[in-house]
């Protein structure tokens, strides 16, 4: 891999479990690409050491670009020029690493492989789709939780709220704030991510009382936190394969989300419930309130049946064991 990624969510948590999984199978990770010998490259989106990367390319040392999806929500929010650069700069080298150094593209979701041929078309090399994996041993309804019986918790689990992605905390709160008029017993939305004070103060617990902060929560705690929950809400508006939706289906804690990214895929069947947009999430028109707030009633309402529901789906397939090999076939297909 070409380097650590800093951080406890999304690619970093994606990287430290490859490498866990990859080691159990007697494969070696190395962060340098100057260690050599290796066999293989496996590009994490993307990074700036393209010299580095086109002359192990010109050595012959395949690569594997894992891919999820482009940068957008800076053209359709005011997020700051330098956040807008550093968005487009990734885009940048995204899509020159997928055409022009890449042997092999892993997607992360069919949404994922669509978005990318659409906008850049077809890659010019093999592509496979290999969706993320947690633990499921640690990732389990059984376990350490503290679900109120006096009330209701929705729960959002983002890595970072800010950025333009604040347009999703604000349908969660919408979501809490309606809900609670269809319910007797009081509903709480508990938001775990990093967000700025500014994005904070517009939700200030003192003025809606029923939104707790918790902050950036340590990757171990995350089990916890979803057993202790009756819901979660996906608020990204156009994921690509959230790891968070996964990590909760895992844990018995069925999703509710609209029918945007790859959210279709993942939340089948009982693990919650999709509901339908009703409009343009690319333009981040106003979704439709009521269908979310109709499938989260109905999963609250029948709690037992959306928790098996849930796990079920997360054992069929979303185990790390699945998404290991998933990527030792794309290895051995390419060596």
């Amino acid at each position: 891999m070409v380097a650590r990624i800093p951080g406890i969510a999304g690619p970093a948590n994606f990287q430290r479990r490859l490498e866990e999984g990859l080691s159990r199978h007697g494969v070696e990770v190395s962060y340098n690409l100057h260690d050599l010998p290796y066999d293989a490259i496996l590009v994490i989106g993307a990074t700036r050491k393209l010299l580095d990367l086109w002359q192990m390319h010109r050595r012959g040392i395949p690569i594997v670009q894992r891919l999820n999806g482009l940068n957008w929500i800076h053209r359709r929010v005011r997020t700051g020029w330098r956040h807008y650069l550093r968005a487009e700069l990734n885009n940048l080298l995204l899509r020159t690493i997928r055409s022009s150094l890449a042997d092999h593209v892993v997607y992360q979701s069919n949404f994922a492989q669509g978005w990318w041929e659409r906008v850049y078309g077809e890659a010019a090399v093999e592509s496979s789709v290999v969706y993320n994996g947690v633990p499921l041993d640690i990732y389990s309804p059984e376990g350490e939780r503290d679900r109120p019986q006096d009330r209701m918790v929705v729960l959002m689990v983002e890595g970072n709220l800010g950025g333009g992605y604040e347009v999703g905390l604000e349908m969660g709160v919408e979501l809490v704030r309606r809900l609670q008029l269809h319910h007797e017993s009081k509903i709480e939305l508990h938001i775990a991510g990093n967000a700025t004070e500014e994005v904070r103060s517009q939700w200030d617990p003192s003025k809606h009382a029923f939104v707790h902060w918790l902050g950036l929560v340590p990757i171990e705690k995350i089990p916890f936190l979803d057993r202790s929950a009756h819901v979660l809400y996906s608020s990204d508006p156009n994921p690509a394969c959230p790891n968070a939706v996964i990590e909760a289906l895992a844990c018995g804690l069925p999703v509710v989300a609209y029918d945007t990214g790859a959210l279709p895929e993942i939340v089948s069947k009982d693990a919650g419930r999709i509901a339908k947009y009703g409009g343009d999430p690319w333009s981040l028109e106003k979704p439709d309130m009521d269908a979310l707030i109709h499938g989260a009633t109905e999963v609250l309402r029948d709690q037992e049946r959306f928790r098996e529901g849930a796990r079920a789906r997360a054992v069929d397939q979303f185990g790390l064991d699945r998404m290991v090999e998933g990527y030792l076939q794309v290895f051995q297909s390419i060596l």
